[in-house]
């Protein structure tokens, strides 16, 4: 299965967060590592939803290993059959890193294989992502993606399609000099009109993270590090 990236921990440290949110969302969680780092930020409730079972269980041991069951409600379930089953407006902020690449009429894929499924828009794509996100997001709810630069436009539409308003993006670059190879965007249900485009971030210099990506990885790490020996 695959390894947590730097996506997850960069949309894990970009999300907002504030002491009135009670109930976030992580929709395709993987290996729940964006709900642990996500329990070291706030005391709200989190649920993260996985649809593959391999993945669901690496997720549940994880958690369960951190002593973070009463913090996290992980759930093995397709995030399009959970919201037929749920209420609307349930959560405060959503987060999701979601599949990244589309899948076309000459696509050859293994629409089982957990590495295509977690790649591409095999079971959920951005308009789904977002329908549902509206959905279960209360009135002034926030979400918040990682995504390629290369489908911004994309995204700020299904934002805009499903009342959510683009409120922050911040380009991530591999180094100076480089194109930026990871976006973050944060968007806000019914909100009003006005986006921010936030300082650009560099994860490497000299084949070696940035300070401030370093940041990101301290104190959650030592909760987690016993698992990477």
């Amino acid at each position: 299965m695959f390894s947590f990236s730097l996506d997850s921990v960069l949309l894990a440290n970009f999300v907002t967060l504030n002491k009135n949110i009670k109930e976030i969302l992580d929709i395709g969680s993987g290996n729940a590592v964006i709900p642990m780092i996500l329990s070291t930020k706030t005391n709200a409730n989190i649920t993260g939803i996985e649809i593959q079972k391999e993945s669901y269980e690496l997720g549940s041991k994880s958690i369960k290993y951190n002593k973070l069951e009463n913090r996290i409600n992980f759930i093995n379930d397709d995030i399009n059959e959970y919201k037929k089953n749920n209420s609307q407006e349930m959560f405060d902020v959503i987060t999701c890193n979601p599949p990244y690449f589309k899948v076309c009429g000459t696509s050859n894929l293994n629409k089982n294989d957990y590495k295509t499924i977690a790649r591409h828009e095999v079971k959920l794509n951005l308009s789904d992502l977002f329908k549902n996100a509206s959905y279960l997001l209360k009135n002034k709810g926030n979400i918040a993606i990682v995504h390629r630069p290369e489908r911004l436009i994309e995204i700020i539409e299904e934002m805009k399609n499903n009342k959510i308003e683009p409120k922050r993006i911040r380009f991530i670059y591999p180094g100076k000099g480089k194109e930026a190879n990871i976006l973050l965007i944060e968007g806000v249900k019914n909100g009003n009109p006005g986006l921010k485009l936030l300082p650009p971030l560099y994860s490497h210099d000299n084949n070696e993270y940035t300070v401030e990506i370093k940041k990101y990885f301290k104190g959650w790490y030592d909760v987690t590090k016993k698992l990477f020996k």
